[in-house]
């Protein structure tokens, strides 16, 4: 949505010639990035960055010293987090835009980490490398979804927090609808009365980084804790990125006055990968110069909430993760996520016979999982061999799908056939197979019967779990327990409307 706006700026004042662009342009700053799909005529992903450094910030003297009481100073809270990661589908040839959100906790192997596991947010954290010894930053993080999630990666663009203020307060303020009242200590949100109201950029940047919200329930008078964190802040953060860009349109399109000055202020903090060229967003901004960027629609990648989990981290001992500080991916409803974001169909996935792709298999569930897999990919047609054991992961943990270098299609035919907390990742080229799977405590293969339903959201299995000596707290406990009921306790899919919650702010009516 942050280049979704440049775009409409620059479409406005395209008129001011190709010097005012060319001079507008040169502001941008640029940061290396490695791993980028190459740019080609058609559709392109781009991903956006919310880099939540602290010490970047301290360029900005006046908005560092107002603003760390409530997100820490460089020393506190060292490197910097994609705290905000979302990606920018478009497609020039039919004016197709699309959103999509990746939860910041969301727990993927890391590209070279021999194994090792973090959330998607620390892939950017430099702080990190004197530690785990990975090169942290936007390569790493390009390379994790382009190999965990199968999304290749055309554009980077990152921002951070005190040009998000600058934009809101150079428009004036941005109008939102709250329904009750909103407070979080920790982000400094205090929304004191309900209905229409403008925000200021510290309001709006309060907004937006809420994870510990408090809202007020009137039919009890008490204040209750929202408790969703990172998920609930992602929807929120599309409700207000719509209010934004409607805002935009109505200040900036019709006073380039005011265009001007929100270049001015969002394009110098501004950083884009070096490929990302002057004719690349003019071109854009023909393309979708007619497309409201209010009007683009949203999803947040679904994803398990473990419950009271116990985690082993083999490739890092010291990772010890509280329960609900990460969440799991969740094979079939990503895939379909993914798929609609990219605009098509199970890519070439029929094409991929099974026979053609080996397959290896390892239990890391502690219960047995993994022959239950092997016997399940046989089934359907793959050659599979299994490997025995695998250090234990955990009551709670996700299996892993590993391709052989420049066999991602490979991995996404295993991937598809699977179902519960899964996720791909780029493996070695020496490894024993096309693919192996490290099996996890929560995974099944999908039914032959039900190959067909694989890419639908809703085509949730209902296969029993191995029964096993699992930690009596968890809904795995028990050998009855099957995805299709874990997933209606533990997953999280944002609604298509981007309002989860009653006390959620909502978009203003026209004219307010």
């Amino acid at each position: 949505m942050t280049l979704a706006v440049v775009i409409v700026l620059v479409a406005l004042v395209a008129g001011g010639g190709y010097a005012y662009l060319r001079y507008r342009f040169d502001q941008i700053g640029r940061v290396s990035v490695g791993g980028l799909t190459a740019s080609t005529s058609g559709p392109e992903n781009i991903l956006l960055v919310g880099n939540n450094s602290r010490c970047t910030l301290k360029k900005y003297s006046g908005f560092y010293a107002k603003g760390s009481q409530h997100f820490g100073t460089c020393s506190e809270v060292g490197g910097g987090r994609s705290d905000v990661t979302m990606l920018l589908h478009v497609d020039p040839a039919t004016h197709r835009a699309y959103l999509l959100s990746i939860p910041r906790d969301l727990w993927l192997p890391m590209p070279g980490g021999k194994g090792l596991e973090l959330r998607v947010d620390d892939a950017l954290n430099s702080a990190e490398r004197p530690y785990l010894h990975l090169p942290f930053g936007p390569t790493l993080l390009v390379k994790t979804i382009e190999e965990d999630l199968g999304i290749p990666i055309n554009h980077y663009v990152e921002l951070n927090f005190y040009t998000f203020e600058q934009v809101v307060n150079t428009l004036g303020g941005v109008s939102l609808d709250f329904p009750t009242e909103l407070v979080d200590h920790y982000s400094g949100l205090s929304i004191t009365h309900t209905g229409c109201q403008h925000l200021s950029g510290p309001q709006a940047l309060a907004l937006v980084r809420a994870r510990h919200l408090y809202y007020y329930n009137p039919s009890t008078g008490t204040w209750e804790y929202d408790g969703t964190g990172d998920l609930g802040r992602i929807v929120r953060t599309h409700i207000f990125l719509r209010a934004l860009a409607s805002q935009v349109r109505r200040s900036a399109l019709s006073n380039p006055i005011t265009a001007n000055a929100l270049l001015g202020s969002l394009l110098p903090a501004l950083k884009v990968d070096p490929s990302f060229t002057l004719s690349d967003m003019v071109s854009l901004a023909l393309a979708f110069r007619h497309v409201d960027p209010a009007s683009i629609p949203s999803a947040t990648l679904p994803v398990i909430i473990p419950s009271s989990p116990t985690f082993v981290d083999p490739a890092n001992p010291t990772n010890y993760q509280a329960p609900g500080s990460i969440v799991m991916p969740w094979a079939q409803s990503d895939l379909a996520t993914i798929e609609a974001f990219l605009g098509r169909s199970a890519p070439n996935l029929a094409r991929v016979r099974p026979s053609s792709v080996t397959v290896a298999v390892r239990d890391a569930s502690g219960v047995g999982n993994g022959a239950v897999v092997a016997q399940g990919l046989a089934a359907l047609g793959f050659p599979v061999r299994t490997l025995g054991s695998a250090p234990w992961a955990g009551t709670d943990s996700e299996t892993v799908v590993a391709y052989r270098p420049g066999m991602l299609l490979a991995g996404e035919k295993v991937l598809a056939s699977l179902d519960g907390q899964a996720i791909l990742a780029e493996g070695s080229s020496n490894q024993p197979a096309d693919v192996v799977v490290t099996a996890g405590s929560t995974i099944a293969t999908i039914a032959p019967s039900s190959s067909a339903q694989a890419a639908s959201a809703s085509s949730v299995p209902t296969i029993t779990l191995g029964a096993g000596p699992l930690d009596a707290s968890t809904v795995l406990a028990t050998s009855t327990q099957s995805l299709s009921q874990y997933a209606a306790s533990n997953l999280w899919q944002a609604s298509a409307n981007g309002s989860e919650f009653w006390w959620d702010p909502r978009l203003c009516p026209a004219g307010a």
